[in-house]
Formats: structure tokens, C-alpha cells, sequence
């Protein structure tokens, strides 16, 4: 598998698209006013202690107050158990250390920890522990060993602090380690200075940004070339890289094109696509995503498709690529949370254990932590992917404000009918002259038209004149009465 990385720069935005074979794999943005806050560390103040929940709400100078769960206040468990209720270790008013472990997602704050975690390349240090952790990316046995084993020997005498060994040091040098090892030792030492003075709601750390996060977290043995058009942006990732990742400083290219970098590539069409309910598959067969607040549902149809040998070939060939590219689409999209995918129902255990077979190794590929739970009784796939940002459409639109996120409008008809009411209403509370009808261009021919008869006869009704208006400014179920 051959990855490129493109890093497209604006003095407002930061936006990364990692391709696998010519295509769009995964998307990321960053803007200048909105940049994430995992992983930042700062001297929160307590707002409110709630032993009901267990929790409290913290300011960490954010429009919302973020949330502390007593499972995430470090030595609050005694032999894995929660020995202390939050109300003993936390007081209102009080200042703490505390790192950010989720971003603010839709009305929620962030999600804090007082366990501090720091990563480098290959390591995450973890200064208030003294175990040595392994990603759960690395499964075999032996090679976690062999890690663990490696880490030790470079590990000064005084360390007291513990380290989880990321995917990427399956390749990394001793002379790697032990740079990252010094690195991270560094930036805790200068986080704890400045703790000491620093007043409450200070910022102490804030994570690598988005183009420094491409070197340490997305660059791995397979990445061929990361190109960047910007030339200050490219400077920057390559003296970042001569200190911390020197193997990477090769790869490093500034593009100099005249054609958008993006959309030489396809990108720009990419996450068009990308914000589209419908995802056309190669076969003639189509997805429709829907995203709610509480769960994402991905709906697999057969459409156009009927090139199989027999009913249940076609369903299970469209299945097939739809595992594919729904894979894709969870990382292109990053979509988090509770999953539900309704592939076409299949009739035979061996179809249904195929499909799954093929989603999963799709899914391997993928950075986020997952679990698929298999088929239902009623025939869906249910699985949860770890919900760390927003989702992209999140981050480039915004709900529609003429049907407010509903994806429907009421018909010119229906909002007639409720201006017909409204009008019979106001007649009774008010004895005005005359009524006039403020609404949009559907509304107000629709008057002219097939519902002139039903306006003259409620203007007879009540005894006064009803004239209509047309507001180009209003959306279809938009409306107003004037009393004249």
C-alpha cells in the first residue's frame, strides 16, 4: 500500500488529505479560530461538584464548562476499584492541573483528566504512573515483548514516570527512543515550572498543530511523500522533522504547481462527496447516510445493479463492495459514535459471514479504535467508532435554517392551511380593518390559484378584506399577518 499526504495551507485553515492508491482515504481541517483542544493541559478552576454524578464541571476558559468523571481524577481508584467519592477530593473554587481527552462535541464540553499524558513519535509519556504500556495496535506477543525489553534499557536510572510504546516504534532506533525519551522529559519539566506561578484558566501546554500532529501521528514506513503548498508551512514541517523524525525529512516536498493543490488531486470533489447523503457504489447499487445526534445509520441498496448470476449473487456482490466503501467513508467522514449499517438482507450464513470478513479487514486499516458487533437478529451490523472530533460535515456546515436539520420543508399547500387558521384566529381577537398576507412566492400563487376559493370564503367568514403580498426574502413556511 503506497500513502501520500497532502497538506493544503491558508493563512485561515489547515486541511490534510491522506490518499491510498490515488485515493481520498481520510480528511482533516483545522481552522486558525477553531483549533481542537485534546490534548492541551491547563490550571482549571471548579465550578460545581455534583456527587450525584460523580463529576464536576470545570472552567477551563471555554465557552462551556468542560466535565471531570471521577474515573478520570488520578489516584482515585485503589486496586482498579473507586475508593474516594469526588466530593472528598474536589472543592468549588479550587485549582487543579487538568488535560483535555475529548473536544467540545455539539452542546457537550470538553472531556477532562487530571491523569496527564504527553506524546512524542514513538512514545506517550505518562509522568504520574511507572508502567510501561503497549498499543493495543501491536498484537504480537513476542514484538510487544521485545518492545517492552528495548524501552527499558534506554530508560535513565532516576525515570520514575511510565510510557505507552505507540504503533510507530515497531521501526524506531534506540537513538530514536531515547530523543523522544529526552524530549518528553523536557516538555513535562517546563509544564510544571510554570504550573507553580501560573494563575487560574492558564494555558500550560497546547498539542502540535495540525501540520506537526501529519509528522508525528499519520507518517509511517508506507507514506511515500507528504506534500505541502505552502512555503513557510513546508520549512517549518522540515526543520520540526531534522529534530524529531529525521527519516521522514526526505519526504518532505514543497508543491510549487499553479493548479490547486487539492484539486489536482480530486480532493475538492472528494469532500463534496463527502457531504452528500447518497454515496453512488462502481456496481450501480448506492448508501445513504444519515447522521443524528445519537447514532449514525448507513442503508445499503442495490439500485441499478442486477449483473449477478442470480438474485442472491447481486445482493451479495453489492454487499461486498459496500463493505468497502463504507469503511472509507467512516474515515473520510469521521463518523463517530453508534453505527448502524443495514446491508441488503442476505439469506445464507456463509454470505453474512463473508461480508463481515471483508468490513473488518476494510476497517483495519483505520487509526480510530473500533468494535464491529456482527449481524442482529434483525439483520443489521451494529458497531461503535470512537467519536474524537467532530464529523466533517459538522465542521463544514451548519444545520439548514429553513427546515432546521429536519431534510424537509412543508408543502406551499399545508403552510396555506395554517395561514387560513392563523387568519380565522386573529379575526376573532382582533377587529382590524384588514388583514394582509405576508409569505413566500409558492405561498402566495398558491392563493391565486387552487386555494382562491378557500381564501375568499374565509374573508366572507369573518367580514374584512384580505390582500396577499408576496416576500421574496421568506423561505416557503414562512409567514406573516398584518393587521391593517
Amino acid at each position: 500500500m503506497t500513502e501520500e499526504i497532502l497538506i493544503n495551507v491558508t493563512p485561515q485553515e489547515t486541511r490534510v488529505a491522506v490518499i491510498e492508491h490515488g485515493v481520498t482515504q481520510e480528511l482533516h481541517i483545522e481552522r486558525a479560530t477553531a483549533r481542537g483542544l485534546v490534548g492541551n493541559i491547563y490550571v482549571g478552576r471548579v465550578i460545581r461538584v455534583l456527587p450525584g454524578m460523580q463529576s464536576a464541571f470545570i472552567d477551563i476558559g471555554g465557552e462551556r464548562a468542560a466535565f471531570l468523571h471521577v474515573a478520570d481524577i488520578w489516584g482515585s481508584r485503589h486496586n482498579g476499584e473507586l475508593s474516594t467519592p469526588i466530593e472528598k477530593l474536589l472543592a468549588e473554587g479550587q485549582n487543579l492541573m487538568i488535560q483535555v481527552v475529548k473536544d467540545p462535541i455539539g452542546t457537550k464540553g470538553a472531556r477532562l483528566s487530571t491523569q496527564i499524558s504527553i506524546a512524542g513519535r514513538f512514545l506517550v509519556y505518562l509522568p504520574q504512573e511507572s508502567h510501561i504500556g503497549i498499543s493495543q495496535r501491536i498484537e504480537d506477543e513476542e514484538e510487544r515483548q521485545h518492545l517492552r525489553e528495548k524501552l527499558l534499557q534506554q530508560l535513565p536510572p532516576d525515570e520514575k514516570g511510565g510510557f505507552i510504546i505507540r504503533t510507530m516504534a515497531e521501526n524506531a532506533s534506540d537513538r530514536g527512543l531515547v530523543a523522544d525519551i529526552e524530549y518528553l522529559r523536557k516538555l513535562w519539566h517546563g509544564i510544571q515550572e510554570r504550573a507553580q506561578t501560573a494563575a487560574a484558566l492558564t494555558l500550560l501546554y497546547q498539542d502540535l498543530n495540525l501540520s506537526l500532529r501529519v509528522l508525528r501521528d499519520f507518517v509511517h514506513e508506507e507514506t511515500t511523500r507528504i506534500l505541502i503548498d505552502s512555503h513557510e508551512t513546508s520549512q517549518g514541517m522540515q526543520t520540526f522533522a531534522q529534530e524529531f523524525t529525521p527519516t521522514v525529512v526526505e519526504r518532505i516536498a514543497h508543491y510549487e504547481g499553479e493548479r490547486p493543490l487539492f484539486e489536482l488531486f480530486g480532493v475538492e470533489d472528494e469532500i463534496e462527496k463527502a457531504l452528500a447523503r447518497r454515496v453512488e457504489l462502481k456496481s450501480g447499487g448506492y448508501l445513504i447516510l444519515d447522521q443524528t445526534e445519537a447514532l449514525t445509520t448507513i442503508d445499503v441498496n442495490t439500485g441499478g445493479y442486477v449483473g449477478g448470476r442470480s438474485f442472491d449473487d447481486t445482493i451479495f456482490k453489492t454487499n461486498l463492495e459496500a463493505a468497502q466503501v463504507i469503511a472509507r467513508q467512516l474515515r473520510l467522514r469521521n463518523l463517530g459514535g453508534i453505527i448502524i449499517i443495514d446491508f441488503i438482507d442476505m439469506d445464507t450464513e456463509e454470505h453474512k459471514n463473508a461480508v463481515l470478513n471483508e468490513f473488518r479487514k476494510a476497517l483495519a486499516r483505520d487509526r480510530t479504535r473500533m468494535t464491529v458487533n456482527g449481524f442482529t437478529q434483525l439483520g443489521l451490523v451494529e458497531m461503535t467508532r470512537k467519536r474524537t472530533r467532530e464529523s466533517l460535515a459538522h465542521v463544514l456546515c451548519e444545520p439548514c435554517p429553513v427546515c432546521e436539520g429536519r431534510g424537509e420543508l412543508k408543502t406551499a399547500q399545508t403552510v396555506c392551511y395554517q395561514i387560513l387558521r392563523e387568519l380565522l384566529r386573529e379575526a376573532r381577537q382582533f377587529n382590524a380593518r384588514e388583514f394582509r398576507i405576508l409569505a413566500s412566492q409558492q405561498a402566495i400563487d398558491l392563493f391565486l390559484d387552487e386555494e382562491s376559493q378557500s381564501l375568499a370564503m374565509l374573508s366572507d367568514f369573518i367580514g374584512k378584506p384580505v390582500s396577499l403580498q408576496v416576500e421574496s426574502v421568506y423561505n416557503q413556511e414562512q409567514f406573516d399577518i398584518i393587521l391593517m
